[in-house]
């Protein structure tokens, strides 16, 4: 917990660093602990509201889905597959197929043409040679 926080929450420690403040700055000071106070609890009170509307729509259909005849673990069970296939399953995508080959110290390596273009490849460019030359 940080100074200030140690401060505020204790009385002692409150009342000492506030005894040195003027009586109008500690006015102000009291006006806009209290709008802050008031944003926040309008806040919090308006997310407990929208909550409780949710758990009585919740309520509500699955009493629904009960009245149908529809046991409401059974469409939980039923949707979750269909939920984690959609999620993460992507499948990996094939290595692209090299289009340019070139000799480097001596070995001989591919290039998909895809990214930064290898050094290898750069400088002969810049000797001369069109990258058609390395094409496969």
């Amino acid at each position: 917990m940080n100074e200030f926080l140690k401060t505020l929450l204790n009385i002692r420690s409150l009342r000492v660093a506030l005894r040195e403040l003027p009586f109008e700055q500690l006015e102000e000071a009291k006006e806009k602990f209290e709008q802050v106070y008031t944003e926040r609890f309008e806040s919090t009170e308006k997310e407990r509201t929208e909550q409780a509307e949710h758990q009585r729509k919740l309520a509500e259909f699955s009493e629904l889905l009960k009245q149908a005849g529809v046991d409401p673990r059974d469409l939980v069970s039923h949707a979750a597959p269909v939920l984690s296939a959609k999620a993460g399953n992507k499948a990996k995508r094939a290595p692209r197929p090299a289009k340019y080959k070139y000799q480097d110290d001596g070995q001989e390596k591919t290039w998909t043409g895809q990214g930064r273009m290898p050094k290898a490849i750069a400088e002969q460019i810049a000797q001369g040679k069109n990258l058609a030359q390395f094409e496969i």
